[in-house]
């Protein structure tokens, strides 16, 4: 069930930056969490990859990173503690990473419901890609049978949600065997590509998605520019490429 809109003029304005490395990005969050507080900008959706990288949310451990320092440094791992929910993760090349920078007192619904219709955004993505994918009695995510194909972390402050999800496109999944994924010492996992035996480019799930988003969440969606996102401090982003046919971004 979408929430509904707040009012005709609901728009969320969605990036995909390419790959940007994770401080960047955080930074970048946090100067646009600023502007959708004081109402100065819509709510923002910025999708990216990073360069490898683990993260540790404020439930995480340092044994949660299960590598010792110097593999992480020939695998070319960054780690950071973070100040969104959960434990660690993984955010690495071929990951769709999501950071949905939203109002919710606007938007009309509390953390729980929020992270709820983040699952529902990925469910309905990967349904539209083949894959049938599940987050009803699982830990906070999505799943494939028994493998998490997406994670979801986030930060509320001020009203306005941070932080997100990452949804396995095409990445080494080899790099979560160094950490315990989510708190999960066992819990498997899986990609896009591996579940469909072929390649799938992450920017091509990212235009699924972002009409999916504008779905779920009741908001008319609108394709920023590098030259917008460039104005809040971020160089070097580009530009989407244009959707595939067929691709509506706007709510029906």
């Amino acid at each position: 069930m979408s929430a509904s809109p707040r009012s005709t003029e609901d728009r969320c304005v969605a990036a995909f930056l390419g790959r940007v490395p994770y401080l960047d990005a955080w930074e970048l969050q946090r100067r646009l969490h600023g502007r959708v507080a004081r109402a100065q900008i819509p709510d923002q959706l910025l999708l990216l990859e990073h360069p490898h990288v683990y993260t540790l949310g404020r439930r995480g451990k340092e044994s949660d990173v299960t590598a010792t320092a110097e593999r992480l440094r020939e695998l070319g791992v960054e780690v950071h503690r973070v100040d969104r929910g959960g434990q660690a993760t993984y955010h690495g090349p071929g990951q769709l990473v999501g950071y949905p920078i939203i109002n919710l007192r606007r938007w009309g619904g509390g953390p729980l419901r929020y992270v709820q219709a983040l699952e529902r955004v990925l469910i309905a993505t990967l349904a539209e890609l083949g894959i049938d994918a599940q987050s009803e009695d699982r830990p906070v995510g999505v799943w494939v049978g028994d493998a998490k194909i997406a994670a979801i972390g986030v930060r509320i402050s001020q009203g306005v949600a941070m932080h997100g999800f990452a949804l396995n496109v095409c990445p080494d999944l080899s790099y979560f065997g160094h950490i315990v994924p989510c708190g999960v010492p066992d819990g498997g996992v899986t990609s896009i590509s591996k579940l469909l035996s072929k390649n799938v480019e992450v920017e091509e799930v990212a235009h699924v998605l972002v009409r999916h988003f504008g779905l779920a969440l009741g908001l008319s969606m609108e394709l920023g520019t590098a030259e917008e996102l460039g104005a809040h401090g971020l160089a070097g982003v580009r530009s989407w490429a244009a959707p595939g046919p067929g691709v509506s971004l706007h709510k029906s």
